[in-house]
């Protein structure tokens, strides 16, 4: 059993270490647009999973979702918005906007709270209000200081939001589920690579490294999904949602003292205040495990 849930953790850390660095391959990848990389994401990542299906001998499980009308219908909006959160991600770290992508997946658990008062009639306690209220000023505070919405961060935060609870709607494993969302994307990637005419686009006339690099996007969209997986068969949902802040961390830390991305007074107030929002949260969660332990 400690085996087990050491194994687990290890997946876990491992998962959430390697979306924290992810952004690295995404600024390596900046001599391709952007589009184009989700399209070889979106191949490469179909590729490799239908192996994966294969070796793990789950046809049954897929063929009994591809003939389940309910389970493709929701399958099609998860896929829509799986599509939209990471052409947005590639874009925001080509773009230089790391912060705002950090931004998005620390605003991400708030977001999931509001669905699950929504969709599942959640109550929302006192501390669950205040970590929304400091949410919404810090989003109030993004405008007032720069004119506009935080649309990078609300959009990561939502369509992440979003796909989590459709997915936790059906019952469909992370494999299965992928491999229908890669599959249902698979034709529009490969008609775009056709179609488009840039340095990059057609791999037969690509160097080898250049080629390498593209497909590594399908591993590097895989392999931590696939821990991540593993992780929550073996691993409580608690310390998972507490090891979740270790990718947007780890965007932070990349985009500010790595990639020189400024951090000027008025977006460090609004990272004060998602920090205090989830310090709440983290806080209220360890005080109610000891007192159930008690």
């Amino acid at each position: 059993m400690m085996s087990s849930s050491k194994a687990g953790l290890f997946c876990a850390f491992s998962a959430f270490t390697l979306w924290a660095i992810a952004p690295m391959y995404f600024k390596l990848m900046s001599f391709v647009p952007a589009t184009e990389i989700l399209a070889n994401r979106i191949i490469w990542s179909c590729l490799l999973v239908f192996i994966l299906i294969a070796g793990m001998r789950k046809w049954t499980e897929f063929k009994r979702v591809l003939t389940s009308k309910s389970a493709v219908m929701a399958l099609m909006a998860s896929t829509v918005l799986i599509a939209v959160n990471w052409g947005t991600f590639i874009w925001a770290i080509n773009a230089n906007k790391m912060l705002s992508a950090s931004l998005g997946y620390y605003i991400n658990p708030l977001i999931s709270i509001l669905l699950g008062v929504v969709f599942f009639k959640d109550k929302l306690d006192r501390v669950k209000q205040g970590a929304c209220a400091l949410c919404f000023i810090a989003v109030l505070l993004e405008v007032i200081n720069f004119g506009s919405l935080p649309w990078v961060a609300l959009v990561l935060a939502s369509t992440f939001g979003f796909y989590g609870l459709v997915r936790k709607k059906i019952a469909v494993d992370s494999v299965t589920g992928m491999a229908l969302e890669t599959l249902l994307l698979l034709p529009f990637a490969l008609i775009y690579l056709m179609s488009v005419q840039t340095p990059t686009s057609n791999i037969f006339e690509n160097s080898f490294d250049v080629n390498w690099l593209l497909f590594a996007s399908g591993p590097i969209t895989m392999v931590p999904l696939m821990l991540f997986a593993t992780a929550a068969n073996r691993v409580s949902l608690v310390t998972l949602g507490f090891m979740q802040y270790i990718g947007p961390t780890g965007m932070f830390i990349l985009a500010v003292f790595v990639y020189g991305e400024p951090l000027g007074t008025e977006k460090l107030t609004t990272f004060a205040l998602i920090w205090g929002a989830l310090a709440l949260l983290i806080l209220d969660t360890l005080r109610k495990l000891r007192k159930s332990s008690r």
